[in-house]
């Protein structure tokens, strides 16, 4: 009868590593062989969790787990992207139900839900894979995933606001590939992300709302100092804030902040506007003549300009203003 053999310290403190995944030829390394798996596997003490892969406890694989295997089926040279190496950047908040792994172009490996793998040739993206386990770095894994304006303007500012890289950083890597999709969009969020603009839906303000009906220059994540609060766009000239998403979406206390803040600016004399998502992408026109209107009041001597898209209710209440 063979020895019981147990797996060593140097392989349990791999599999720690790894989020609790080795592979058949790390343990095999170590001194377990196959009869000593087949038999914590048959005993419900380890799972198999795809060819050659081991989970090395009892309970099932997190995701983290699931996005190790992925790498280690990948073999060398693999790497976590897409919305994956996003979440484990920290750009987003949730867990993928699909976890991307980039592997060499001269490799092929069958997907395995949740696993999906793609082929990649070098030059295209960095070849550094920071972190563990290896992923795309934050600049390719931002410009893998902008392709469409939505998704742009999406992930640029939230690889900016949470500091995750720099307009710097991502104009460097957006020179560096031959091929991207919304090219000139990116460069322009980029530029504006250097300026200041924090939201996607700033950023729609500014190049749906402002910027095409020739409203005046604003003043971005205005502050005023006696007071703390937040303002996305002041009008210090003329007593004006419009504040972006606002109430929409808040509750209990920050509901309250709200209004407190609101009731902070009417009693300095100025007006807040407050608009969400559906205001600024479905009736950017709209706004816009409204926020014309209040300035147009409050001495803004300027001329709002229609845009090709204005609809006549829109030119209407531009002119009243």
């Amino acid at each position: 009868m063979n020895p019981r053999i147990d797996p060593s310290a140097e392989l349990l403190d791999l599999a720690d590593a790894q989020a609790g995944v080795v592979t058949v030829e790390q343990a095999a390394r170590t001194g377990l062989g196959r009869h000593s798996v087949a038999r914590l596997v048959t005993a419900g003490q380890w799972r198999r969790l795809g060819t050659g892969l081991l989970f090395v406890h009892r309970d099932q694989p997190p995701w983290l787990a699931q996005a190790w295997a992925g790498v280690l089926s990948g073999g060398p040279e693999s790497r976590v992207g897409g919305e994956a190496a996003a979440f484990l950047h920290g750009l987003t908040d949730a867990e993928p139900g699909q976890i991307l792994i980039m592997v060499p172009h001269r490799r092929r490996v069958a997907d395995r839900w949740p696993l999906i793998f793609q082929r990649e040739r070098v030059g295209v993206r960095s070849d550094r894979s920071p972190g563990t386990p290896p992923r795309l770095t934050v600049e390719d894994t931002v410009l893998d995933l902008c392709t469409d304006s939505r998704s742009a303007v999406h992930w640029v500012t939230a690889a900016v606001q949470r500091r995750r890289t720099t307009p710097a950083r991502l104009a460097t890597a957006l020179r560096h590939r031959s091929r991207q999709s919304e090219r000139a969009l990116l460069a322009d969020l980029v530029a504006e992300t250097r300026a200041g603009v924090e939201s996607p839906l700033e950023h729609r303000y500014l190049h749906r709302v402002a910027r095409p009906h020739a409203l005046p220059q604003g003043i971005r994540q205005a502050r005023r100092h006696q007071r703390a609060g937040r303002h996305d766009i002041g009008y210090p000239e003329f007593g004006v804030l419009v504040e972006l998403d606002g109430l929409r979406g808040h509750a209990g206390e920050d509901r309250f902040r709200d209004f407190r803040r609101d009731n902070g600016a009417l009693a300095d004399g100025l007006v807040t506007l407050r608009y969400g998502w559906s205001d600024v992408a479905e009736r950017p026109c709209d706004v816009a003549a409204q926020v014309a209107t209040v300035l147009a009041q409050r001495g803004w001597p300027g001329s709002i300009l229609r845009c090709r898209d204005c609809p006549t209710l829109a030119t209407g209440a531009i002119q009243a203003g």
